[in-house]
């Protein structure tokens, strides 16, 4: 799942929101509270409040021609606006407030004092992301595409400021640059293959004609469209594009391969963190605001080894039923991705028909969702690939939430580098479960339409714990729906992509807490999943830059059947799925904490 690199809560001004703490303090108004916390994140955050399509009022401000701020003055602001926000919250008297008030209040309160712990430390993104550039992280990997497809181009007003936006794009690099020097000086420096593989990403894109980027052709194409602009005005408007970007852009990506190869002697192949200074405490802080659980290393470690056995046995039996007995399980997925049947060509028809099969398989499972949800999504979805500019370091999937207005669609991402060898059919629809629905999208789009609940819970905060967690539940979920039924083989792609996150707590914890290298921890997860060793690679280096995050799928899926199991033993026969399933999502993403007393006080209720 992506919304943003950069943790929301962390970016505003401290000053506002100090200067207004006496005011709150003293009448303890929570809804005013989170309205100037609100405002406050979308000044800091103008990228966010595009996205969410919001006011300027709302956002404390015109924004459609500004980008955030990547300096280290930037992040501090971030950590400000956490603490100044967390001592507010202190002043009420949550005791008196009422029970749905009284939620919201620990919700925000648990995302506060997580970003507060997590951004003591200083460098990169804080705890969770601690280098400022590497091959996943940097604003090089998500502004061309939100200038591309978010930013919107329909009058003068708002081409003006994608121009405006284009030279920010420059400061934004700069600003990294400069930090990557700063952060390098503390020993903060990336292992040696993230910065390789952000130096190659940067320096395709800094190669090519500025008429050519994504940021010059997509404004072009866009002005097109638009009729009250003049023909003249808009050939303009592409020809000053294009002037910024070769004067303005690519320079400063250029700037920013050589910041980069400057630190590049020092770095390692040294994976983990535990190697930076206080880094054991760094990875705790990662992993509780990662999870929202206080489960330690060790136990997370042994639940994957746990779990890697389950399934693997359950891949076992399915395929002994399916006459294909040869070989190791890990052995037998291989064979399977092999056959003619399960490929698709890494050509532009062989990506045209699988993204067919994607919208045919969420359709497929829409139209089932009244079975197991009372509450319906309404938000449209569409199916894209990552841009090829970014395909080789981003994830194999991922999702981009709609706009509050209606007016732009959640996305589903799927990378489409390599379908032939990284994306066998079998494969598929437990992604489109993950990232469309039941996951994320119908996740965050009722959450995003829950009317009632502060701007603050359905806009601007998420825990990964509960997000990824659910996009995992949810795979589990369209087993329990039948949806493999007919589809063997789809299914033994569910149990591997639940094996391939059950391994990634035995990697994350091994990389992070016992040593592991790269190479440990890519033998660790091909021998446990049978997957593609180019798939496995990019994925364990995403866990070396963000540590604990792969730690928050199973974690969190682990916790909702526990919720679901007590409910259940609660309930017996009065059990109601459609009742369990509202009560989880119609609450929108809260820590895992707060989520169980939710479950607990529900099954109460329909047991009294």
């Amino acid at each position: 799942m992506q919304i943003s690199r950069r943790g929301l809560l962390g970016a505003t001004a401290a000053s506002v929101v100090l200067s207004a703490c006496g005011r709150t303090a003293q009448n303890g108004d929570l809804n005013a509270i989170l309205d100037r916390l609100a405002t406050s994140v979308l000044r800091e955050a103008p990228e966010y409040a595009t996205s969410l399509a919001v006011s300027d009022e709302q956002a404390g401000g015109r924004y459609i021609d500004r980008l955030s701020d990547a300096s280290k003055e930037g992040f501090l602001r971030m950590r400000g606006i956490a603490e100044a926000a967390l001592g507010e919250l202190n002043s009420v008297n949550r005791d008196a407030l009422e029970q749905k008030d009284a939620v919201t209040y620990d919700v925000v309160k648990t995302a506060l004092e997580d970003q507060v712990r997590a951004s003591q430390f200083e460098h990169g993104g804080g705890a969770q992301s601690p280098y400022v550039v590497t091959q996943l992280t940097g604003s090089y990997t998500y502004i061309p595409d939100f200038l591309a497809s978010q930013h919107p181009v329909t009058n003068r007003d708002q081409a003006d400021a994608y121009l405006a936006r284009l030279s920010g794009y420059a400061r934004m690099l700069d600003q990294e640059s400069a930090r990557i020097a700063e952060d390098a000086g503390a020993g903060y420096i990336p292992p040696n293959f993230a910065i390789t593989g952000a130096v190659s990403q940067l320096s395709a894109f800094a190669g090519m004609a500025p008429a050519q980027t994504v940021l010059v052709s997509s404004l072009q194409s866009r002005l097109a469209g638009v009729a009250d602009i003049a023909d003249a005005d808009k050939t303009a408007l592409t020809q000053r594009a294009e002037a910024i970007v070769r004067d303005e852009v690519l320079p400063a990506y250029q700037r920013q391969v050589e910041a980069l190869n400057a630190i590049l002697p020092r770095a390692t192949a040294d994976a983990g963190v535990a190697r930076l200074q206080n880094g054991a405490e760094l990875y705790s802080a990662a992993l509780r605001a990662y999870t929202t659980s206080t489960m330690q290393p060790e136990e997370i470690h042994q639940m994957g080894l746990d779990l890697i056995a389950q399934f693997t046995s359950e891949m076992d039996a399915i395929f002994r039923a399916q006459g294909m007995t040869r070989g190791s399980v890990n052995e037998r997925i291989q064979a399977l991705g092999r056959r003619p049947d399960q490929i698709f060509p890494s050509t532009d028809a062989g990506r045209e028909q699988l993204l067919a099969l994607l919208n045919a398989q969420m359709a497929a499972i829409t139209a089932r969702m009244p079975e197991v949800c009372g509450v319906q999504a309404r938000a449209a979805l569409e199916i894209k690939r990552v841009p090829e500019y970014t395909q080789a370091g981003a994830p194999g999937g991922y999702y981009q939430s709609p706009a509050l207005d209606g007016s732009r669609p959640g996305a589903y991402y799927i990378n489409l580098r390599d379908p032939a060898s990284e994306w066998p059919k079998f494969t598929l629809p437990t992604l489109t479960y993950h990232e469309g629905t039941p996951g994320h999208h119908w996740q965050i789009s009722i959450q995003q339409e829950a009317g009632e609940m502060p701007f603050m819970r359905r806009a601007l905060l998420g825990f990964s714990g509960y997000a990824e967690g659910w996009g995992l539940y949810a795979e589990q979920l369209a087993d329990e729906m039948g949806m493999y039924a007919n589809d063997p083989f789809g299914r033994i792609g569910y149990l591997q992509s639940m094996t391939f996150r059950a391994s990634r707590l035995v990697v994350d914890t091994g990389i992070h807490t016992k040593g592991w290298t790269r190479e440990q921890a890519i033998d660790s997860m091909v021998a446990a999943t049978g997957d593609q060793r180019s798939n496995v690679t990019t994925e364990v280096e995403r866990y070396c830059v963000w540590p604990g995050q792969a730690c928050s799928y199973m974690v969190g899926r682990q916790a909702l059947n526990r919720m679901r199991d007590a409910a259940r033993a609660t309930l017996g026969d009065r059990f109601d799925i459609k009742g369990f399933h509202d009560v989880v999502l119609a609450n929108g993403s809260t820590p895992l904490t707060v989520t169980e007393s939710l479950v607990t006080a529900w099954a109460a209720a329909q047991n009294s």
